[in-house]
């Protein structure tokens, strides 16, 4: 049986679309609209996977979004 290591999210280097969505209580179609943009720098790519480096993620939404 695989074991998987429980990480807190606010410890995480990437987030998926759903963690990143409880993280800062944005829906995951809008996470989807902006991991997609142009400006978006904070996002990986695997495959079809998108990945979330979260603390480009939060300087991406502080810096366009003022929260």
């Amino acid at each position: 049986m695989e074991q998987k290591n429980n990480v807190a999210i606010d410890r995480k280097f990437l987030l998926t679309i759903e963690e990143a969505a409880a993280y800062t209580n944005i829906g995951t179609k809008k996470i989807r609209e902006l991991v997609k943009k142009p400006d978006g720098d904070f996002t990986v790519r695997v495959g079809t996977k998108f990945l979330i480096r979260r603390n480009m993620f939060e300087d991406y939404l502080n810096k366009h979004y003022y929260l």
